[in-house]
């Protein structure tokens, strides 16, 4: 899939959106997470003012150049991303393409991690 250019230069500036497509509507946001059946994006043309926009962008930026981007934002930032739960919205799977922009998953977060041990042997000489 060819990206349009518009999109590449909004991705430029601000790496942390995704663009997805869910019927023939498209969106631009902030991926919260994506399982097997259920995608939830927080949408950035449904905030209300410019100062929740600008908030909302550097709130973005905060998280993507400070974290390591396996979290969600909302976890990460906690009480500060709160006043933009309201454009939080969920989509089936089933209807739902990823356009362009990173992705986030909790499920990868949790797979296990084996630590491995090293024994040392030491002979005493007593």
């Amino acid at each position: 899939m060819t990206i349009p250019e518009n999109y590449i230069q909004l991705l430029t500036a601000f790496p942390f959106l995704t663009i997805v497509n869910s019927g023939r509507n498209e969106f631009v946001g902030i991926m919260q997470n994506q399982d097997v059946a259920v995608s939830s994006i927080y949408v950035y043309a449904l905030l209300n003012s410019p100062q929740e926009k600008r908030g909302f962008l550097d709130l973005g930026s905060e998280w993507w150049w400070e974290t390591n981007r396996k979290i969600p934002i909302n976890i990460i930032l906690g009480e500060r991303f709160t006043p933009y739960k309201y454009s939080l919205m969920n989509f089936s799977n089933k209807d739902f393409e990823i356009i362009a922009g990173p992705t986030l998953s909790l499920k990868d977060l949790m797979t296990k991690r084996v630590k491995r041990k090293s024994v040392q042997l030491i002979r005493r000489l007593d």
